[in-house]
């Protein structure tokens, strides 16, 4: 009916305001219109806080004979706030425009039969897959408790991500390195191997010209007992912790905690690690390790998805540094296959985004 796609698309990009923020609830928009007129519109603009559709409504005052467009189904359980659904119902809008179901056990389906019996119309499935593509991340957590893992690297055409001497500073432009610090700022966790540590000495914070930033949680990987305390990310001035994974029987003074994780074929246990994570609430892991950590991470089956930057140089040397490292395949039939490439330029490099396919 009327502007229903162009409804939905304005609730999509209302919820994506709240990226970064919402963890582990998801990013959701509502737009409530009546006669093809916006009289309301809210998104849920970070965890605790109202959902998208408790600030559209009490934005727009009367939504009775309305059409809210939601981007994920209202839920129908009491959390940290009451049920979207009650309030819905209570205020007795004609339709409800749902672009997905909610992947939570308990709310799947039922938020949108509750408002169904209520006698409100809803239609669901309009935009579904932008709409999952937007919280892929809750997708993830919400229905096997893993964190979304991102595998990110910047590198040369060539495919290194440093010289033969192990300098990298630096390989992507300007830009690139602007937008890894926006991907800090959505994430939960940040994850390096202690190689990465000792040689880049990084402090792995957010750095954003304007707006509000949020650090993410510092992980660092010491399968060898390579790490040592003296390093920055121990001593930035950061709300967040710094975590260090280490071997059972091993401890290492400095970090904030320390996390003990068997050890796997590759160093230590990342599919262990990640369900630790899990545990503890961590959403998504941006991995920005050098090559070990990245072999470490596809050998163990845990990336969802692929970052790469790729800048227009050529470093050369059959001993300069590669984003992937380890013994590799050794048949093209044993390769990581990706699905749903994307290619576009960050300032002068090019930026390849890619799914792992499962």
């Amino acid at each position: 009916m009327g502007n229903d796609r162009g409804h939905m698309q304005r609730a999509l990009d209302l919820a994506a305001r709240g990226r970064g923020r919402t963890s582990p609830n998801p990013m959701v928009g509502c737009v409530v219109v009546r006669d093809d007129r916006v009289i309301g519109e809210g998104f849920h603009e970070k965890a605790g806080a109202p959902h998208a559709e408790v600030n559209a409504i009490l934005a727009a005052g009367d939504v009775a004979g309305a059409t809210l467009y939601v981007s994920l189904e209202p839920c129908c359980f009491h959390g940290k706030t009451p049920p979207c659904a009650d309030l819905i119902i209570e205020r007795n809008p004609a339709r409800v425009v749902v672009a997905m179901e909610d992947p939570n056990p308990e709310v799947s389906g039922h938020g949108i039969a509750q408002l169904r019996k209520a006698g409100i119309a809803v239609e669901v499935g309009l935009l579904k897959e932008e709409a999952r593509r937007l919280n892929e991340v809750f997708i993830k957590y919400i229905t096997t408790r893993l964190p979304f893992v991102i595998a990110k690297c910047g590198m040369s055409l060539d495919g290194k991500i440093a010289t033969r001497t192990g300098d990298s500073r630096w390989v992507t432009g300007e830009a690139s390195r602007r937008m890894v610090h926006q991907l800090r700022n959505e994430v939960d966790a940040i994850l390096v191997g202690s190689r990465t540590v000792m040689l880049d000495d990084p402090s792995l914070t957010t750095r954003l010209e304007q707006g509000d930033s949020k650090d993410p949680v510092r992980i660092v990987l010491d399968a060898g007992d390579y790490l040592d305390s003296t390093r920055r990310v121990f001593h930035v001035d950061s709300p967040a912790p710094t975590w260090v994974a280490v071997p059972e029987g091993r401890t290492f003074e400095g970090a904030d905690e320390t996390m003990h994780i068997p050890r796997g074929q590759n160093g230590l246990d990342m599919a262990l690690l990640m369900r630790e994570l899990g545990a503890r609430g961590i959403t998504s892991v941006l991995i920005e390790g050098g090559g070990t950590t990245h072999a470490s991470a596809f050998a163990a089956g845990i990336v969802d998805k692929v970052l790469f930057f790729i800048a227009p140089k050529i470093v050369g040397g059959r001993e300069a540094v590669s984003p992937v490292e380890g013994d590799g395949a050794a048949r093209m039939a044993d390769v990581v296959e990706l699905e749903r490439m994307q290619a576009r330029p960050v300032g002068d490099d090019i930026l390849i985004e890619a799914y792992v396919a499962k």
